[in-house]
């Protein structure tokens, strides 16, 4: 938001830290010429309301993308932003026969009820009947695809297999879909199994406000009793900010009318939801919260009740990689028993295995399914996740490292430059600070700092920034905006990939404050809060 005025005076400060005319060491004099362009480049971009324009929005990339060229003069933010979307559309336009987006589910369901349900008396001859008996009862594979076709359409195939007790099939499904509007879109599909004949669908979105819309699913389904119809109905409204109320209504063979209110926010997920119908209905609540880690952290609980009985399921679900989700619920019903339910997201593909443990309610089984899968993760979590991850870590860094070796550098002699270049201007800012009795930087270190004493291993990689901070100080202030500090003129990035903070130790009308920041936390100094307490 600077104004031009406040551009053209930080250009004449720099002009006049860095002008080649100001050294007469030789070396410095080579320097500050190089110096001096860059600051000279940048003026020229942030000069011009059009570059600028383009700038502020898409940063380098945006100057350096093909297509410019075209653009009229003298346009507005709002109009360059226009064009340089309809560039980007045209490039995407050339892009789509080479995207899918592939999406698929593997289910496991495996039958370890001998474990707590054993039929002893019966197989008391048989050999091996000592041992467990844990048996794979059912599999369901499913993967689907999409294929854009043009910016509006897009087909989707999809497939799937199962199998329970010996007995299986599987379908297979084309699905046309039509971006008609900015409001809503249609699809139909199309499909056919070994278990069910020719399927045709039809479905309807639609937004009817900002804040509501419908979804409408009609489907025709032919088998060898005939032809049976289904019609799906649902209508969701924003009742405020969080909260989702929706309505729903099913007519055909599973008849139903269900509502329900979903709260979704930073800290939580809430879910209440009552359904009447035919041959199920139920009242259902669940809580959800969401811990603000590195891991992604959930806690989980439900309550259901029914014709079919009761079941209260609680588990966790956590980030174990940066594409992988590890979650797990245990299920506790009347009449259904006993059931751990073990679920890996990896991207956009789900693996998911329920064990039905016993049919009774016994608490045995309900203690080992809470209490195994916690054991098995967190020892899994220290001697296998946790050192993989940081390997990985330590690879992308070093292939980081070697991919930006030149540049950082090119920045690293630009600093070192920009600091010898400053030593005589930071003297003087030195001498009227001291004078008014204002802002002195004392010492200031950029970089990876480490304080938590499980990490004493690391390697601390910091640089000395006194002189480039002392340098910005005027009028006894120091303000930083909210952006990485190695861009700042006598810095550079010390430790490429990892957290980085600014340490700052200066001294205020004779007293000694000290403050440390994130690298991309704005901070104004001095500040009462700052200042280190005498009697500490």
């Amino acid at each position: 938001q600077a104004s031009q005025e406040e551009l053209k005076a930080a250009y004449r400060r720099l002009c006049m830290l860095y002008h080649p005319d100001k050294h007469r060491d030789p070396e410095l004099k080579t320097q500050a010429e190089r110096l001096f362009n860059l600051v000279h480049q940048a003026y020229e971009v942030l000069s011009d309301p059009q570059t600028r324009a383009i700038y502020d929005i898409y940063g380098r990339r945006g100057l350096e993308m093909e297509g410019w060229e075209v653009v009229e003069r003298k346009r507005t933010a709002a109009e360059i932003r226009e064009e340089f979307e309809r560039l980007q559309r045209e490039r995407e336009e050339r892009r789509l026969q080479q995207r899918t987006n592939p999406k698929g589910t593997i289910s496991v369901g495996i039958d370890a009820t001998d474990l707590f349900d054993r039929y002893d008396e019966e197989y008391e001859d048989v050999p091996g009947s000592s041992f467990p008996q844990i048996e794979i009862n059912k599999m369901h594979i499913s993967q689907s695809i999409e294929a854009p076709l043009t910016s509006t359409d897009t087909a989707i195939l999809s497939g799937n297999l199962s199998t329970q007790n010996g007995n299986g099939g599987g379908s297979i499904n084309l699905a046309l879909r039509r971006v008609t509007s900015a409001k809503g879109w249609g699809e139909l599909e199309f499909g056919a199994g070994d278990l069910h004949g020719p399927l045709f669908g039809l479905k309807i979105f639609r937004n009817l406000t900002p804040r509501c819309f419908i979804t409408t699913n009609c489907a025709l389904q032919f088998s060898s009793r005939g032809v049976r119809p289904g019609l799906t109905t649902v209508l969701a409204r924003n009742l405020d900010k969080n909260t989702m109320g929706y309505l729903q209504w099913r007519w055909g063979i599973q008849s139903a009318m269900n509502t329900s209110i979903v709260r979704d926010t930073k800290t939580s997920h809430f879910t209440v939801a009552m359904q009447l119908g035919i041959p199920h209905s139920f009242l259902m609540v669940s809580y959800q919260h969401k811990f603000q880690d590195e891991d992604q952290t959930r806690v989980k609980g439900s309550l259901k009740a029914g014709f079919f009985g009761t079941i209260v399921e609680y588990g966790a679900e956590r980030k174990i990689s940066r594409h992988s989700v590890l979650g797990a619920t245990v299920s506790v019903g009347v009449p259904q028993g006993v059931s751990l339910k073990i679920k890996l997201n990896r991207a956009s593909q789900t693996y998911f295995f329920p064990v039905h443990l016993t049919d009774q309610l016994l608490p045995s089984a309900v203690f080992y399914a809470t209490v195994g899968p916690l054991v098995i993760y967190f020892a899994m979590h220290r001697l296998v996740i946790k050192p993989y991850l940081r390997a990985q870590k330590e690879r992308e860094l070093e292939k980081q490292r070697e991919s930006t070796a030149s540049d950082i550098l090119q920045k690293k002699q630009e600093a070192e430059a920009a600091v010898r270049l400053m030593q005589e201007s930071v003297r003087r800012i030195i001498e009227a600070e001291e004078a008014r009795m204002g802002l002195i930087v004392v010492n200031a270190w950029y970089g990876k700092f480490v304080n938590d004493n499980s990490r004493k291993n690391e390697k601390v990689k910091v640089i000395d920034v006194t002189v480039p901070l002392q340098c910005l100080v005027k009028d006894s202030k120091l303000i930083l905006t909210e952006a990485s500090k190695a861009g700042l003129p006598g810095f550079y990035d010390p430790c490429v990939g990892e957290e980085k903070s600014l340490k700052v130790l200066y001294q205020f009308r004779g007293v000694l404050h000290q403050v440390m920041s994130a690298d991309n936390e704005a901070l104004r100094i001095p500040k009462q809060s700052h200042r280190i307490d005498a009697d500490g």
